[in-house]
């Protein structure tokens, strides 16, 4: 889920219990301790681990070692709908590399982290992966009963960024031939959807106008999780729940976020393949990226190895904090279900953006975006957002039950940022979280002034939509 919670008054800080861990930057080819100013911060030796190869191609798939359900018998094609042509691309301006970027702020990435946890998040937690340096910050708790503190190296929940690694699945199919991006839907899955006019393109940029299925099971936040906490859905009783709702509009005009679109995102993956979808993530991303603490746990409730534990923040102010961690995820899968770290996340996003995940020409397909807000943009499993400092960078956010996140990174991939925290639900804490990005991309903020230039214009990568310009993301 990717939904921005109903507004509801701030919680109270947590107090006392809540601590916080020093910041943490680690320079490689360092091997001695050595202190900098402010003497909060610390240049520490490298970890163990090597950087991951580089892709030229998918590797080759190994035998799924998790169950699931078959997937439907093929059937024959469906004649193709053309694509909805997009409008002109904005005026072009010189996109933002890693080596134009000023330095990250660790000094303001904790105070916000420490204003997350003072608006009711347990815990929070910020790396960013600056060719070959990396800043860790963590403040709060990994777990409420045990006072655990949290730190850097816990898994967590990512929420939706996973629509990207699921994007990263069925552009590389395309790459290989096995997919047409403006093919109908109902070409590789018939029958499905009502109208042969939505195309796989439309799934991947949320412009199928499908409705939402989550806005209804979770209405009412508490009562919603616990009805599917431990429920195990098939790909087409989620799209199901999705069609028994009016379409928001006709294929292709507007963008409308919609888990529905990477459910059926995740239905194409195993009809293509013949294999389950955290098999295709294994194989083709989790593996060759060497990403150590990155899983598709559905339907297990369990997250492996040392993890943060997540807090559902209830509707009613005062309620307490629902202990969230163990659940199936089985209501998002492959819209929502991964477990992962920051580091790894941010391994990912340097490696997709990088080119080292699909070919040049389908990477440019998955950065072009259309219009959200005038600070936000959508391409295919991708988001845009545009920074005060006038950066661009490209990642996705989460929300799933217990917990945030914001993973992004400069579209050359040589500077990411993760950030979560132990909540959702909560609006002032998403809210906040979101000032990672500029402490990691726009380092310290310059001196306030009277007045200032106009607004900048809008990326190369910026398409308008055909006819509707969407709502702004959620």
């Amino acid at each position: 889920m990717d939904l921005a919670p109903r507004t509801r008054p701030a919680p109270r800080p947590p107090g006392p219990a809540a601590r916080r861990a020093p910041v943490r930057t680690t320079a490689l080819l360092l091997t001695l301790l050595t202190p900098l100013t402010p003497p909060a911060l610390t240049l520490l030796a490298p970890p163990a681990h090597a950087a991951p190869p580089a892709l030229t191609a998918p590797p080759a798939h190994a035998a799924s070692a998790a169950p699931a359900a078959p997937p439907t018998a093929a059937a024959p094609p469906v004649a193709s709908a053309p694509p909805v042509p997009s409008a002109p691309p904005a005026p072009p301006v010189a996109p933002a590399s890693a080596g134009t970027l000023p330095s990250p702020d660790p000094a303001g990435l904790r105070a916000v982290l420490d204003a997350a946890v003072g608006r009711g998040a347990p815990g929070a937690t910020a790396r960013i992966d600056d060719r070959g340096t990396v800043t860790e910050v963590t403040v709060g708790l990994a777990d409420r009963r045990t006072g655990r503190v949290l730190d850097g190296r816990d898994r967590f929940r990512i929420g939706s960024v996973t629509k990207t690694f699921s994007a990263v699945v069925l552009m590389q199919l395309a790459d290989e031939g096995r997919l047409d991006l403006d093919a109908p839907v109902n070409r590789y899955l018939p029958g499905l959807l009502p109208d042969d006019a939505i195309t796989v393109r439309h799934v991947l940029g949320h412009r199928s106008g499908l409705y939402d299925y989550a806005d209804r099971l979770f209405a009412r936040t508490v009562p919603g999780f616990e009805a599917v906490r431990t429920r195990v859905f098939t790909y087409r009783e989620l799209v199901d729940l999705s069609l028994r709702h009016p379409r928001l509009n006709r294929p292709g005009a507007a963008y409308s976020y919609a888990n529905t679109n990477f459910v059926v995102a995740g239905m194409l993956i195993e009809r293509l393949t013949g294999h389950p979808v955290g098999a295709e993530l294994r194989e083709r991303v989790f593996r060759p990226l060497r990403l150590r603490d990155t899983f598709y746990v559905h339907p297990g409730t369990a997250i492996p190895g040392r993890h943060a534990r997540g807090y559902l923040t209830p509707d009613r102010p005062g309620d307490a904090l629902v202990d969230a961690t163990e659940q199936t995820v089985s209501w998002a899968q492959s819209a929502g279900a991964v477990v992962s770290s920051t580091r790894d996340v941010g391994t990912f996003l340097s490696a997709l953006l990088s080119g080292r995940l699909t070919s040049p020409a389908r990477l440019r397909e998955m950065r072009r975006t259309v219009r959200v807000s005038d600070t936000q943009g959508y391409g295919l499993g991708l988001r845009r957002r545009d920074l005060p400092c006038g950066v661009s960078v490209y990642g996705h956010t989460g929300a799933v039950q217990g917990y945030y996140t914001y993973a992004f990174a400069t579209k050359d991939g040589r500077r990411s940022l993760t950030a979560f925290a132990t909540t959702s639900n909560n609006g002032p804490v998403l809210d906040t979280l979101a000032g990672t990005l500029d402490s990691a991309f726009c380092g310290k903020p310059p001196p306030r002034r009277t007045g200032g230039p106009g607004t900048r214009p809008a990326p190369p990568d910026v398409v308008a939509p055909p006819d509707v310009v969407g709502p702004t993301a959620s």
